[in-house]
């Protein structure tokens, strides 16, 4: 199918790895031209030249720290106005909520939550000037399906689609979309320090913990990152106009409501 979004520019934030990078690559198969981030400048090199490759697609990599005003200019100087935005950010690692520090949880809400409203902040006028844009946050199956320890993750992405919900409205004239993607287990190396932590908690084996998951999945298998970042390419799509203000679950049968 073509996406009728060849050439358009879009930046994937935290993009080096795991489901950024799935997002970056699908979209340059696309024909977008994209602005991939991260911090480790070796990995995201790497990255780029693995996309550039593959697709022969324009690909731009900044090495920049998102949660900075800096590292969000230095973005925004290589792709000064994209038609395409996917927010995505790693997420704080499992822990107890009675552990988290005030400082700890103000970290996670500007990861999930704060960085996303900020760079959307920066963009949004430009699309609906040009009555193109598209916009998809990576945010969690736990938004609507909260796991223990992950409460600060679940928090504040829960908080930036509630944030973003009005926003998604006013600008839905203009031909300016905005979306969600929740991930359930997905094999990224998130998957696995979540792992780490079960099994630490339990008492058993990495293995063990890693089986039982997958167990509760109805597909009876983890997700593929090149799964999710399908759903941005078509989230990101002329055909995918009329979808806004959506919360879109890949995550395998996981989540065991009907309607919600």
């Amino acid at each position: 199918m073509d996406f009728g979004i060849a050439g358009r520019r879009a930046i994937v934030c935290a993009s080096s790895s795991g489901l950024g990078r799935a997002c970056a690559q699908a979209l340059a198969e696309a024909g977008c031209e994209v602005v991939i981030n991260g911090r480790n400048a070796e990995k995201l090199d790497a990255t780029a030249q693995h996309i550039r490759a593959t697709t022969n697609a324009k690909v731009t990599a900044v090495v920049a720290d998102l949660a900075s005003a800096e590292g969000q200019a230095a973005l925004l100087a290589a792709c000064p106005d994209p038609d395409i935005l996917v927010n995505n950010n790693a997420g704080p690692p499992m822990r107890d909520f009675r552990e988290l520090s005030r400082e700890q949880i103000v970290q996670g809400l500007t990861a999930n939550m704060i960085i996303a409203v900020e760079m959307i902040q920066k963009v949004i006028d430009p699309m609906i000037e040009r009555r193109f844009g598209r916009i998809v946050n990576i945010t969690s199956g736990g938004v609507k399906a909260p796991l223990a320890g992950l409460d600060l993750s679940a928090g504040a992405r829960a908080g930036l689609t509630a944030f973003l919900s009005g926003v998604a409205r006013q600008v839905a004239p203009h031909n300016v979309t905005i979306n969600y993607l929740l991930p359930g287990a997905i094999e990224t190396d998130r998957l696995v320090s979540n792992f780490t932590h079960i099994a630490k908690t339990k008492g058993i084996s990495i293995e063990a913990a890693k089986a039982e998951r997958e167990a509760s999945i109805p597909a009876k298998r983890f997700g593929q990152p090149e799964e999710l970042g399908a759903a941005c390419a078509f989230l990101c799509s002329n055909q995918a106009a009329y979808i806004t203000a959506q919360n879109i679950l890949i995550d395998g049968g996981a989540y065991p409501g009907t309607f919600g």
